[in-house]
């Protein structure tokens, strides 16, 4: 979209979509207690060395949250935008980590999944609590005519994303919209559910598996495709900087 130049005027497609990750976030704020990590307030609002690229990054941590990322961005003429809701808890629970993902590229695109903090392979417990739940909605999707499943090019990313993941594309229709919006909801309420019933993680495992999720997350963030594009609107350096906040690399609190 970038490379075309061709203008799209995605404005209030962004509106709506920003809307629902603010939706999503008052339901998180009502559960968690949660404070802003000063090492991102440079980039609450930042902007692209050439064009008119610019975006946002919100970072929190709480005594349940160890990391969670609230961001936009736009690149207003192309009519490209991404938004992320991301949720990395810490180790007193072992409940999956929460992601959500919008976008216009121009089509609208999703990306919601638990990511996993055990191996599925053998630990079938983990597998059958937290993943089969959303088997029969990751199936339905497949079978629905309205999206394109998206499979991302790069070998790491699928590997993070479980075997439930709805990452799809589809057409902007008020129909589209109105099932990612429910959606959405669906999957932030069962994760809420799941965070209150936990049974809290042995005190000799929790180093292990803060470890691991830290690995997880910064790996994700360095390994991310579209960091080439970010360098392209915002310079190495800047990436660099954007990279890091997400995965707290330069985390103060």
């Amino acid at each position: 979209m970038l490379e075309q130049k061709i203008n799209v005027d995605n404005t209030a497609l962004f509106e709506q979509l920003w809307g629902w990750t603010n939706e999503l976030r008052e339901k998180i704020d009502a559960r968690f207690e949660l404070h802003s990590d000063p090492s991102t307030e440079n980039f609450k609002k930042y902007s692209a060395l050439i064009g008119e690229a610019h975006g946002s990054v919100n970072t929190f941590s709480g005594p349940e949250i160890d990391w969670l990322v609230h961001s936009w961005l736009r690149e207003p003429k192309s009519g490209f935008c991404n938004m992320h809701l991301t949720v990395w808890l810490k180790s007193q629970i072992h409940v999956p980590h929460l992601a959500i993902v919008f976008a216009t590229v121009p089509e609208l695109f999703f990306f919601i999944d638990y990511v996993s903090r055990t191996d599925l392979f053998t630990d079938l417990d983990y597998l059958d609590r937290y993943y089969e739940p959303v088997n029969q909605t990751y199936l339905a999707f497949l079978k629905d005519s309205r999206f394109q499943q998206y499979i991302s090019k790069t070998l790491y990313i699928r590997q993070v994303q479980s075997h439930t993941s709805l990452c799809y594309t589809s057409p902007v229709t008020e129909e589209t919209l109105a099932r990612i919006h429910t959606l959405a909801h669906e999957m932030i309420d069962r994760w809420l559910g799941w965070v209150d019933e936990a049974e809290p993680v042995a005190e000799s495992e929790r180093d292990a598996l803060s470890e691991r999720d830290l690995f997880v997350r910064r790996t994700v963030a360095e390994r991310d495709p579209d960091n080439q594009i970010a360098v392209r609107l915002f310079g190495a350096e800047m990436t660099d900087k954007l990279v890091r906040s997400l995965w707290g690399g330069d985390r103060i609190l």
